[in-house]
């Protein structure tokens, strides 16, 4: 493929874009096999990488989410480029790809693939889970317990079992909810922090649908905000650049003032007897 094929393909994924460029750099990159450069709207492909048209066009489609995040994103996009945001535009364009035969996954078609993708869901991933999920009624049955004896259900937690209190309440919550234990133990944390039964049961499903763990975070954590008008998300953005830009001042100013504690007081003397 060459470069003006590379871009056509990515184009059939989402047409209505800002206007960008794919360049075949005709190299080999032991750091990177792609790159975009925001101010030149530009995708570079280190086409030697590859030793195929479809392993390349995964890059290409890497790339071109990073154009799509940057350039309809309604506040700047920050110095940590690969955000919930961006893997849900990512995977989102990675299942369009796979639906129009813009790029192949073998990860659902390799028997192989097939076999311990299997394997690793049910021992590992639901096997994990149900154990999690025991563990958080046995915890639950000790939080009672320290009630009976007026002890501190936390420093139980913290101090004998060594846990954090936090991961002891998602516990907890897996089991008070009945998450099911067929997501993965990663995954039931995220449905454990959904408090309102419908949404829960929503994401639930758009798991058992095969949606990745970033596209359920920005359905339940983002859904709202991306709907947002993009004025408010712009003057929320700002607020919260201004509010750490104070926070940074007043500890720099204290900074300065321990630093002050440690300098030499000035020589005052005239060396005169």
């Amino acid at each position: 493929m060459n470069q003006d094929q590379v871009k056509a393909e990515l184009l059939r994924l989402d047409p209505d874009v800002e206007d960008f460029s794919v360049i075949l750099s005709g190299k080999a990159s032991r750091k990177v096999n792609g790159l975009y450069y925001p101010d030149k709207r530009e995708i570079i492909l280190h086409n030697r990488n590859f030793d195929s048209d479809n392993a390349m066009m995964y890059t290409a489609v890497h790339e071109f989410a990073h154009h799509l995040h940057y350039t309809r994103s309604a506040v700047p996009v920050g110095p940590r480029p690969h955000t919930i945001e961006f893997r849900r535009i990512l995977h989102q364009l990675l299942e369009r790809a796979e639906q129009i035969g813009v790029y192949r996954n073998i990860f659902d078609s390799d028997p192989d693939f097939l076999a311990l993708t299997e394997r690793i869901r049910s021992r590992y991933l639901a096997g994990g889970g149900r154990i999690m999920k025991e563990f958080g009624e046995a915890l639950l049955e000790a939080q009672q317990l320290c009630e009976q004896h007026h002890m501190r259900f936390d420093d139980y937690v913290e101090r004998v079992l060594r846990l954090e209190s936090r991961t002891a309440g998602s516990l907890i919550r897996m089991h008070s909810y009945d998450v099911s234990p067929e997501a993965g133990y990663e995954n039931m944390k995220v449905l454990a922090g959904i408090a309102d039964p419908a949404r829960r049961e929503q994401a639930t499903e758009a798991f058992a649908a095969g949606k990745s763990r970033d596209s359920i975070r920005a359905l339940v954590n983002g859904s709202a905000e991306q709907q947002q008008d993009p004025l408010r998300q712009l003057q929320r953005e700002k607020r919260r650049i201004e509010s750490t830009i104070r926070s940074l001042q007043l500890k720099l100013e204290d900074l300065e003032r321990r630093l002050e504690r440690f300098e030499p007081e000035p020589d005052v003397s005239s060396g005169q007897a």
